[in-house]
């Protein structure tokens, strides 16, 4: 979709703009992400025995990244989200474009992602 990286950044911040905002009242520490350089809340919500994420960060391209997962995992079931094949990181290059400290962040964001996931499930079995 993009010529270049530049582009895809251009991209991952236009999409951290239009990412579904975490309310003030959950931008806690028992919703930040460890292990990530800047400040990423998530919060999680089962609605419809679905999942749904809202986020926020502190800096636009990790804005960018966690609205990359929310669009992917948001409005799943929570099974659904344990069994992601989360390969299209790495088929669309993010992982290795990415400092290191961001590329943990972005295991990290995931990691979190799918233990909100597996919360809820053991809550609708």
């Amino acid at each position: 979709m993009f010529d270049d990286w530049m582009q895809r950044y251009e991209h991952m911040i236009e999409l951290g703009k239009s990412l579904p905002l975490i309310e003030e009242k959950y931008k806690t520490d028992d919703n930040l992400i460890k292990g990530c350089q800047s400040k990423v809340w998530v919060h999680a919500e089962l609605e419809d025995d679905r999942l749904v994420f809202t986020s926020d960060s502190d800096a636009i391209i990790t804005k960018g990244i966690i609205a990359i997962l929310v669009r992917a995992f948001s409005n799943q079931p929570p099974k659904a989200i344990i069994e992601a094949d989360t390969t299209f990181i790495d088929e669309i290059g993010l992982k290795e474009h990415l400092s290191p400290t961001r590329a943990n962040g972005l295991v990290s964001m995931i990691k979190q992602l799918k233990m909100y996931a597996v919360a809820y499930q053991t809550q609708l079995n």
